[in-house]
């Protein structure tokens, strides 16, 4: 549903708070959806409770950035406006 609704919402970003743990499942299935509906230039952030061992898969799966608890909103806000504004691929 997420990947549906960023499709059809026409996103740039898509930000994804998981706290169940569940991250190395669902950030991958999501990833692979939104580059079957042909939304490989989607940027996703994940922030939530996510072990940083968890994180450079994470990466390599296709997220921009993970953010863990207590992370400044400002400093996520910022990452997403310089990475939104990188010149087109």
């Amino acid at each position: 549903m997420i990947a549906e609704t960023a499709l059809q919402e026409d996103v740039d970003v898509v930000g994804l708070s998981i706290l169940s743990g569940a991250h190395n499942v669902l950030v991958p299935q999501i990833i692979e959806k939104l580059k079957q509906n042909g939304q490989e230039e989607v940027l996703v952030f994940v922030g939530g409770i996510i072990p940083k061992k968890d994180i450079p898969d994470l990466l390599h799966a296709g997220v921009t950035a993970v953010y863990g608890p207590g992370t400044n909103t400002h400093q996520i806000s910022e990452d997403i406006i310089k990475a939104t504004q990188r010149p087109p691929k």
